[in-house]
């Protein structure tokens, strides 16, 4: 049996009896997040069920509630999947394992604006700002983002200024000042529907990054 879920074919995976295997279990949770996310794009988070959603899936009510005890829980571990499947995080460490402060935000911030404004993030976005304001959940799930970047950045400003012998008092401020800038020029990209060249994109991170670099004997 094959179900079609925006334009794609999803092969339904076979029940079988007893308790399912670890890896059976991990298939199923999955393809219970991507059949999710492409039911929010494609219907919104106030359009979409939860009844269709397990039945694009081919799994029960039940099995669904085992793992998410909500639409709003269902939807942040699937917009948490596809940002981990992006791994912005990674763009701040250095393939030759040297710590390099601006060579590490810039490699950030040019992933992070990258991957937010291209595929299934771009339309996520569009839709949290759309809808946020009927569903504050949205907005929730926003910040809780905002806010694993801002750590990850603090955590690499704190170990560059350990390496470099540069005291920084307050990393978490520091790292939230260049995340918020970021999303200032992005949510600016993204209510006026401007199309973006990667020079654009570039030249803005090198902005930000010398801006936010220049005071650093302050921090």
């Amino acid at each position: 049996m094959k179900l079609v879920v925006q334009n794609e074919s999803i092969e339904a995976p076979r029940r079988t009896r007893g308790r399912p295997k670890l890896e059976d279990v991990a298939q199923i949770e999955s393809r219970l997040l991507e059949v999710a996310l492409q039911e929010f794009l494609a219907e919104g988070y106030g359009g979409t069920s939860l009844s269709r959603i397990v039945k694009a899936a081919g799994i029960s009510k039940t099995t669904l509630y085992t793992r998410f005890s909500s639409k709003e829980e269902l939807f942040r571990a699937a917009l948490q999947r596809q940002i981990d499947n992006l791994a912005a995080v990674a763009a701040l460490r250095s393939p030759k394992g040297k710590l390099d402060l601006v060579g590490g935000l810039r490699a950030y911030g040019n992933r992070t604006l990258e991957i937010s404004l291209e595929g299934d993030l771009l339309q996520v976005n569009r839709l949290i700002y759309s809808e946020s304001a009927r569903f504050p959940e949205l907005g929730l799930a926003a910040a809780e983002r905002s806010q694993s970047g801002i750590d990850d950045v603090s955590i690499f400003i704190r170990t560059c200024a350990d390496a470099d012998g540069i005291p920084c008092r307050d990393p978490q401020a520091i790292a939230e000042a260049f995340i918020f800038m970021l999303r200032g020029w992005y949510v600016d990209m993204l209510l006026t529907n401007r199309q973006v060249s990667v020079r654009q994109r570039q030249r803005w991170v090198d902005t930000a990054v010398q801006a936010l670099v220049a005071g650093r004997a302050e921090w």
